[in-house]
């Protein structure tokens, strides 16, 4: 008598196995489709100009305007050192000015980054937004101190992560000093150890000034600031398309789930 074999428990086993293949391969798929955007943000950091270029683009946007930016800069330097030393108010008319003072800088900066028509006046314009900026200008150095009462190295830490807050607020007017310094933070997330490089690749044009008797600072701070113009605009761009990439993960994902 011929064996009797069970063909529904066969077929049973049979569909067992093959969903289960079929669930192997989804999940291989929706792994590579998120790996692909995970790489994606990941590398984005890996986007960001070399702090070589962001230089060799500041020295392009100052060509031909030198002469401006070295009379901006030096009329700076003149008005906040000066202020500073004022007998017995020095300390607070620093204060008071610091932050319009840098408002108007940064502002003046990113005219010159962005080849757009930098003027004089731009140093003043932070007086126009004078409490917001002697708000943030503030908080800022409260933050800073209250972390360097820690230990030197965190202090110098916040002080990298606040240090794109003046950028932002120029850009956006309706931002405050909070909101800015919590932007600041959030850009520079991965990014204070490339702004620390930046800084310190000056570091040797810094000896050479000096031993002009402080002369050669009259081209190098123009240079430096605009070079960390060209640093704000390029991280920037890098976290806007990190945005956007994460934003297109959320959604690979919400499609996953509803499958």
């Amino acid at each position: 008598m011929a064996p009797c074999f069970n063909n529904n428990k066969y077929n049973r086993n049979k569909i067992k196995k093959n969903k289960f293949f079929i669930e192997i391969c989804f999940d291989i798929r929706n792994c590579h489709t998120f790996g692909s955007k995970l790489l994606t943000i990941n590398s984005s950091k890996n986007m960001a100009t070399p702090n070589k270029i962001l230089m060799q683009q500041a020295r392009e946007s100052l060509r031909g305007k030198w002469g401006l930016a070295v009379g901006t800069y030096l009329l700076y330097s003149l008005i906040v050192g000066g202020a500073s030393n004022l007998p017995y108010i020095g300390a607070h008319a620093s204060l008071i000015i610091g932050g319009p003072m840098m408002l108007g800088m940064v502002m003046f900066s990113l005219a010159l980054s962005r080849h757009h028509r930098a003027r004089l006046k731009h140093l003043f314009k932070g007086f126009q937004r004078f409490w917001m900026a002697l708000g943030t200008y503030m908080l800022m150095m409260l933050f800073v101190f209250l972390w360097m009462l820690l230990l030197i190295v965190p202090g110098i830490i916040a002080a990298l992560s606040y240090s794109m807050t003046f950028y932002i607020q120029a850009d956006d007017k309706t931002m405050g000093p909070f909101d800015a310094l919590e932007k600041s933070k959030k850009m520079m997330y991965g990014y204070k150890w490339k702004y620390f490089c930046l800084q310190w690749r000056f570091f040797g044009w810094a000896m050479l000034s000096i031993l002009t008797l402080g002369v050669g600072f009259l081209w190098l701070v123009p240079y430096i600031q605009v070079s960390k113009a060209k640093f704000y605009d390029d991280i920037k761009e890098s976290v806007q398309t990190e945005l956007k990439t994460e934003e297109l993960v959320e959604a690979a994902l919400t499609n996953t789930e509803g499958v």
